[in-house]
């Protein structure tokens, strides 16, 4: 059975296609299906935003064919794990009326890991160093999540 993971931010643009890079470059694709949404609809169907594009590449992470889609209700259903950039997100998925059980699937991103902060910033009217920083917050916090889908869900 192939765990499916699902990161959000507010346009879908900018993190959390940097998330969902990141950690497919840390999983087996075979094993785990890793997506991006966003809690509003303000880009559907656009590519990253091109310094996301660029922070990724520098990285040797290809996000270009990427598209925004907006988070929906189903996702609770078709994803085991939920990862929201920051608490606006979080609430904003859990406004969406979860069952109990589905809630649960839901993590703020940078709780998996002890950096002092449990938000990542949004870093879209920042300058390009915004998008270097906001790629090593991710990176940590993917990096700790792919290790442990990788031992506990597919060893």
């Amino acid at each position: 059975m192939k765990i499916k993971v699902l990161m959000v931010c507010l346009g879908n643009i900018c993190r959390s296609p940097l998330a969902e890079g990141i950690l497919q470059t840390k999983t087996d694709p075979k094993h785990i299906f890793v997506d991006s949404a966003g809690t509003a609809g303000y880009h559907v169907g656009k590519k990253p935003d091109i310094r996301s594009i660029e922070v990724a590449k520098k990285h040797n992470i290809n996000i270009e064919g990427q598209r925004c889609r907006k988070f929906t209700k189903e996702d609770f259903i078709a994803f085991d794990f939920i990862y929201a950039m920051d608490m606006s997100n979080y609430n904003n998925i859990l406004s969406l009326g979860p069952s109990e059980e589905d809630a649960k699937k839901v993590r703020l991103l940078l709780n998996e890991v002890d950096l002092g902060i449990n938000e990542v910033p949004d870093p879209y009217y920042d300058a390009d160093e915004g998008f270097e920083k906001v790629f090593s917050l991710i990176d940590t916090a993917c990096t700790e999540i792919a290790n442990r889908l990788n031992q506990e869900h597919i060893a």
